[in-house]
């Protein structure tokens, strides 16, 4: 059964829904104590030794993460982030990874957690994700004659 998504205390002020402001994405890692706010693991890979009822998550985001191919290349090695980061922005911007960085900029909750399993978050794709969602431009307000899109079901039409 989904739990009901946490949020924390407060509102947006003057950067009005759909807009993250820097200080209301914070990243940290999975194992650590319960981080108030939408937690979403920002990994393709589920991390190791958790539950998924353990992780207490919001969401889990594979498309965001960094490509396979990129991870394996980079490998943690302290040497390489700086082209890892240059590698990692440019495939934020194409889809599907773009499209799931827009859905965490246009989360309206108050604080949104990125969570990863790596030891080293300063050389982190989360952290890099961060950076990315932060300077991202906000939505522009929808259509307020405009439907809603239509989602669940399987996908094979009405239900």
């Amino acid at each position: 059964m989904p739990r009901a998504p946490r949020t924390a205390a407060g509102a947006l002020g003057r950067w009005g829904a759909g807009a993250l402001r820097p200080a209301a994405i914070i990243v940290h890692r999975v194992y650590d104590a319960d981080v108030a706010g939408y937690r979403v693991l920002v990994d393709r890979l589920w991390p190791r030794g958790i539950t998924k009822d353990g992780a207490a998550l919001d969401e889990w985001l594979k498309d965001v993460a960094p490509s396979t191919e990129l991870r394996r290349w980079y490998g943690h090695q302290p040497s390489r982030f700086a082209e890892f980061r240059r590698r990692y922005r440019a495939e934020l911007e194409q889809a599907p990874a773009s499209d799931a960085a827009r859905h965490l900029r246009d989360l309206t909750e108050a604080r949104l957690v990125l969570l990863t399993a790596t030891h080293d978050i300063e050389r982190s794709g989360a952290l890099v994700l961060r950076g990315h969602l932060a300077a991202m431009p906000p939505s522009p307000d929808p259509d307020p004659t405009s439907k809603p899109a239509m989602h669940g079901g399987s996908g094979s039409g009405p239900n």
